[in-house]
């Protein structure tokens, strides 16, 4: 494993501080107990506020007088034996000076005395004074060989208490593997035994809370939303090209192994007109592919101090490259990437490194679908070959679609399409987007309600004759759109 080999190496090169991040705290310290075994022998110690300081490598009683920070970090700096120090918990005391004080005096005298000093805690910011002292060592998440491995434990588990065995769908337990990677090892056991202590199966239902419950444990927040209702296909009307392009690419991304030279796809940039689609298209893509979506929200990405932007923006695309496969959503690229004022580097332009870094470098399954309406508005960089797979131009529906778009919208309010002259609708709504169309129909249905009668075809004509769409509205604006998009995209219909 990755882990023993990293730390290993971090205590050959006699970095006096190492820093592990981690609620895992029994894995951490089994961890270090493994070097025991593997013929790298120091003396190791451990210490708590509740217990004190005691040896884990033999039997000891604690030593309770060393219970508080400072009394410990004063027995080690005293001591000139060398050892590995495990203080667990220690952050809430790194605000005060005399601590950090300690801790850098401890870390300068390594050279004359090796004593290494190891922080574990579930969060942990180091002060300035003792950084550059210190190294991070992350442990690694369980792979899908070794979830594998944990699924057949709990479901043995299970068999055995109930003498019964466990049922399951194939598919499911296959996309329960994926979707568990990426967790730690006790979040992954606790969610697979929520879902097999419930019922005994292992069930297409359960993945949905599973995804759920990923996002949850990754510390999902405000600016990384998870869209727990996705769509389907059949739901979104024409595209027809763009769902082509889409279907030849699924195995290849919801494969663990995709076929030799064939990386997974990245991700599509859909350019449009207001209300044609784009968004809905974005939800299916999650939906066709079964895999979750998030949808990251650059409203709320914007934070006053310095450096925070960028950093909340690592933290979401770190949280999607843990939740793989799934897609990432960014509806309106443009509005969080336009240019700063006077084209200097504000956040609008970190912002736009740290996305394209990501974008470039990300090895993990996660598939960008960005959304935009102003061309104008989006910065060069992201518009160049490779940074997306492709870019689809998403157009007002032609007729054909429209009487789709009237088809699928009616149908989802329990209205019998038969009783409509879907034809003459799509002739009388030219220039219409889906979303106006969508209105027309929501917008007949109380008319026609407040009139104590049935819907018709003529109720929904009446509402398209009294709205003034967009394409007509903004006429130069989409007529100048189009002009944009015919030599430089690939239309989706």
């Amino acid at each position: 494993m990755l882990d023993i080999t990293d730390l290993k190496l971090m205590l050959k090169s006699r970095i006096p501080i190492i820093v592990m991040e981690t609620s895992e705290e029994s894995r951490a310290l089994g961890l270090f107990k493994r070097l025991m075994t593997d013929g790298l022998y120091q003396p190791l110690f451990a210490w708590s506020v509740t217990e004190g300081l005691y040896r884990l490598d033999i039997d000891s009683q604690p030593q309770r007088h060393n219970a508080q920070p400072q009394d410990v970090l004063a027995h080690i700096k005293a001591t000139t034996q060398s050892g590995i120090y495990v203080l667990m918990d220690i952050h809430p005391y790194l605000e005060e000076p005399v601590i950090v004080r300690m801790l850098r005096e401890i870390a300068q005298g390594y050279d004359k005395h090796h004593r290494t000093l190891v922080l574990i805690s579930p969060s942990l910011e180091l002060p300035d004074e003792i950084r550059h002292h210190a190294a991070y060592l992350e442990l690694e998440m369980p792979d899908k060989k070794q979830i594998k491995q944990l699924l057949k434990e709990e479901v043995d588990g299970w068999k055995h208490r109930n003498r019964k065995p466990v049922t399951g769908d194939v598919q499911a337990i296959e996309l329960l593997m994926n979707h568990l990677v990426g967790l730690s090892y006790a979040d992954a056991r606790r969610l697979i035994r929520n879902i097999i202590y419930d019922d005994g199966a292992i069930k297409q239902e359960d993945i949905k809370d599973v995804m759920e419950a990923k996002y949850r444990l990754l510390g999902g927040d405000g600016v990384l939303t998870y869209e727990a209702e996705t769509a389907h296909m059949a739901d979104v009307a024409g595209l027809e090209r763009m769902k082509h392009w889409l279907s030849q690419r699924k195995k290849v991304f919801v494969d663990n192994q995709p076929p030799k030279g064939l990386d997974p796809p990245r991700g599509v940039l859909l350019l449009g007109v207001q209300g044609a689609g784009k968004s809905l298209a974005a939800k299916a893509v999650a939906g066709a592919w079964g895999v979750p979506l998030l949808r990251l929200d650059f409203a709320t990405l914007y934070n006053k101090y310095y450096g925070e932007t960028e950093r909340n923006l690592r933290d979401a695309l770190k949280t999607a490259d843990s939740m793989s496969p799934c897609v990432l959503w960014i509806d309106e690229i443009e509005k969080g990437l336009a240019t700063d004022q006077e084209g200097g580097a504000g956040p609008s332009k970190r912002i736009l490194g740290t996305l394209l870094t990501w974008m470039s470098e990300r090895r993990s399954r996660v598939f960008l679908v960005a959304t935009a309406n102003d061309i104008e508005a989006l910065p060069p960089e992201l518009m160049r070959k490779g940074r997306f797979d492709e870019i689809f131009f998403v157009d007002l529906p032609d007729s054909t679609v429209r009487e789709e778009v009237f088809s699928i919208h009616l149908e989802s309010r329990e209205q019998d399409i038969v009783k409509f002259d879907l034809p003459v609708l799509a002739d009388n709504s030219e220039g219409f987007s889906g979303a106006e169309i969508e209105q027309a129909v929501v917008s007949s249905l109380y008319s026609a309600h407040a009139l104590d009668t049935e819907l018709t075809t003529q109720h929904v004509l009446e509402e398209l004759r009294l709205t003034r769409p967009l394409s007509v509205v903004m006429e130069e604006k989409i007529t100048a759109l189009r002009e944009w998009a015919n030599q430089r995209t690939v239309p989706a219909n």
